[in-house]
């Protein structure tokens, strides 16, 4: 006997806090699968290790915050010695929440059970790389439904572990215009990826490149990179999202303003009218009732009780300050508007 469809309302998806998909590397890496692909001796394996090493450690990475954890990174076409080689050249603290093999299971061949054993092993465990992703597949059948199915078990350990798996793939020498069909296979592991970072040089051999970042879970953008040899490392040159610090002037406006009034319950309209005794900036009905459903739950981390009910008119935005001496104002603020 089949079971009947579950299904929530718009009414109920509009007045529920969702958390959102924790990042790994805030803005470019989310929890799920990730795709890392890049022309074959680009420098893939030494951002992947570097993302890895900053996770580890719960330093940043490509000037961006990280999410400290455990992390197993599977170099299946290095050696030991060649890794131990990596590692010295990076100038490496030696860390006992970064894992090496270099051999493992297939997909759908073990890996899987392998990954999940590990994680029950290392319960703080956030990130595992596979690299090249080739060499732990069963077979390289490139069409999209096999590309698809192939994924489709990774994808729902890595949801259900809470990690994200990186998958370190070459791209072809042809070049579409479009970017995401230079990726190798058959379209099938792209639509299956959470996120994709393509990294590219602007000529092989100059160390100066693009990493381009883009998926379901985080928002297009194009990173200048360059390769430091002195820390073997890619670095930054410049992050287009440096500049654009406006995005959480709903949250900033809401904190400065309930730290004052301690408690509101009213339409999105009567809210904006609240603001104007805190701020000059110009907020609308449908975009601030967007903002705190899509980001309220950051405000209770700032001691603000977020939550949205419904009513004969609408709906009702309640807002509730709860004191915390430990916390200065203008720290907030800048804190709400820097995320």
């Amino acid at each position: 006997m089949s079971h009947l469809i579950e299904t929530k309302t718009a009414a109920e998806l509009l007045s529920t806090v969702y958390a959102p998909n924790e990042m790994l590397v805030d803005g470019l890496i989310p929890q799920g699968i990730c795709i890392l692909a890049g022309p074959q001796k680009v420098g893939k394996s030494f951002l992947a290790l570097d993302i890895s090493i900053s996770v580890a450690s719960g330093q940043p990475v490509l000037g961006r915050e990280t999410a400290q954890g455990e992390c197993l990174y599977l170099a299946l076409e290095d050696t030991y010695r060649r890794l131990q080689s990596r590692l010295l050249k990076m100038d490496v603290e030696a860390s006992d929440s970064l894992h090496f093999a270099i051999v493992s299971d297939k997909i759908c061949g073990g890996l899987e059970s392998q990954i999940e054993e590990f994680s029950t092993q290392h319960p703080n465990l956030r990130l595992v790389v596979i690299d090249v992703f080739q060499l732990a597949r069963k077979n390289a059948t490139a069409n999209y439904s096999a590309e698809y199915s192939e994924l489709s078990g990774l994808r729902d350990l890595a949801n259900n572990l809470g990690i994200c798996i990186m998958l370190v793939m070459h791209m072809r020498k042809s070049r579409d215009r479009d970017p995401l069909n230079n990726i190798y296979g058959g379209g099938g592991f792209v639509a299956s990826a959470d996120a994709i970072l393509m990294l590219t040089e602007e000529r092989r051999g100059s160390r100066k490149g693009t990493l381009l970042c883009t998926g379901r879970e985080i928002s297009s953008t194009e990173l200048a990179v360059h390769f430091d040899k002195e820390i073997m490392r890619w670095c930054v040159i410049k992050d287009p999202t440096e500049s654009n610090n406006g995005e959480n002037k709903t949250l900033a406006a809401v904190y400065i303003y309930i730290q004052k009034k301690k408690h509101f319950e009213g339409s999105a309209t009567e809210l904006i009218n609240e603001l104007k005794s805190v701020t000059s900036d110009v907020f609308y009905p449908n975009r601030i009732t967007r903002d705190l459903l899509e980001q309220g739950h950051q405000l209770v981390y700032y001691g603000i009780l977020f939550a949205v009910k419904r009513n004969h008119q609408g709906r009702i935005i309640i807002l509730h300050y709860i004191k915390d001496d430990n916390k200065d104002e203008a720290t907030v603020t800048r804190a709400l508007l820097a995320r």
